[in-house]
C-alpha cells in the first residue's frame, strides 16, 4: 500500500485487525449470540466486539480524536477538530444470514475553524472478498492497488443502479416503491445487496451507474461518499438541499446521469 499516508495506513491496519475475528465468527454464524436492537435490525456479538476493537485501535493511533460509532454513538475526543466516524458491521442482516456481502467501514472527518467538516480519508473493507476501497481527500479512490474510476455511461437505460430499501420497523416504504417503480422504467437493472458502504464504494469502482437511498446515518455513507468524489463522481442529497453526509437523502453517479436521476426521483 505504497500510496496511503500514515494516516491511512493506521486505518486500514484497524480494519484488517477488526476483521480476523470477524471472519471466523461468519464462518460459525449458527452460533452468534444475536440480540434485537429494534425490528429486523440486529446487534452480534461480532458487531459489538468489532466497533470495540476499533475504538481501540484507532483511539491508541490517534489520542484525543473523537469517535461516532453505531453502536456506542458519540464520544468526544480532546482533539474537537477530528472525528472518526465507524460502522463496525455495514450490512449486519447479510452477516447474521451468512450472505458474504458486509464491510467493516471507517472515516476520518476533520473540522475547520470555521465550524465546516470535510470527510479527509475513508476505508471501507469486505473481509470474505478481501476487497478494500480506500481514499484520501483530493489523492484519488482505490480498490486494493488500483486506482478506480465512476463510469463513463450516459443513457440511464443501459445503467445499473443501487439502491436500498427500507426494512421492518422503519419508515419509507411508500415512498421507496414509489422510487423504484419510477426508476425501474428507465434503467437497465436495480439492485438492492443491503450495505449502502458497499453500494457506494461499487459507484467508485463503476460495478453501479449509480446509487440513491433515503434514511441513512452519517457512519453508512461517510467513507463512500468520499470514494465516489475522489473517483470522478457526484454526490448530493436527493433534492438538491441540505447536506449529503447526515445520510438522511443521498444520489451518487457521474455528471451525466446524476441530473437524470435526480429529477426522477423529485418527482416522485
Amino acid at each position: 500500500m505504497a500510496l496511503a499516508s500514515a494516516l491511512l495506513q493506521t486505518m486500514i491496519d484497524a480494519v484488517r485487525k477488526t476483521a480476523r475475528p470477524m471472519l471466523r465468527d461468519f464462518g460459525e454464524v449458527s452460533q452468534l449470540q444475536v440480540s434485537r436492537k429494534g425490528p429486523a435490525d440486529f446487534v452480534t456479538a461480532a458487531d459489538i466486539k468489532a466497533e470495540q476493537t476499533l475504538f481501540e485501535l484507532l483511539t491508541k493511533a490517534r489520542p484525543g480524536y473523537g469517535f461516532l460509532g453505531e453502536e456506542r454513538g458519540m464520544i468526544e475526543g480532546t482533539d474537537k477538530s477530528h472525528t472518526w466516524i465507524v460502522d463496525p458491521i455495514d450490512g449486519t442482516t447479510n452477516f447474521v444470514h451468512a450472505m458474504p456481502h458486509f464491510a467493516i467501514t471507517v472515516a476520518l472527518e476533520r473540522r475547520a475553524p470555521d465550524g465546516s467538516a470535510e470527510v479527509v480519508a475513508g476505508v471501507t473493507f469486505n473481509p470474505v472478498l478481501n476487497e478494500l476501497f480506500w481514499a484520501e481527500k483530493g489523492k484519488g479512490a482505490y480498490l486494493n492497488d488500483a486506482r478506480i474510476r465512476v463510469t463513463g455511461r450516459r443513457d440511464l437505460s443501459q445503467c445499473l443502479i443501487g439502491t436500498g430499501l427500507p426494512f421492518m420497523g422503519k419508515t419509507g416504504h411508500a415512498q421507496a416503491i414509489k422510487d423504484i417503480h419510477a426508476m425501474g422504467q428507465r434503467v437497465a437493472g436495480i439492485r438492492r445487496l443491503g450495505s449502502a458502504a458497499l453500494d457506494l464504494a461499487w459507484v467508485a469502482a463503476g460495478r453501479y451507474d449509480a446509487f440513491w437511498e433515503r434514511n441513512l446515518k452519517p457512519w453508512d455513507v461517510a467513507a463512500g461518499l468520499l470514494f465516489v468524489s475522489e473517483a470522478g463522481g457526484m454526490a448530493t442529497t436527493i433534492d438538491g438541499t441540505g447536506n449529503v453526509h447526515d445520510g438522511q437523502q443521498i444520489l451518487v453517479a457521474n455528471s451525466d446521469l446524476h441530473p437524470q436521476i435526480a429529477a426522477i426521483l423529485r418527482a416522485t
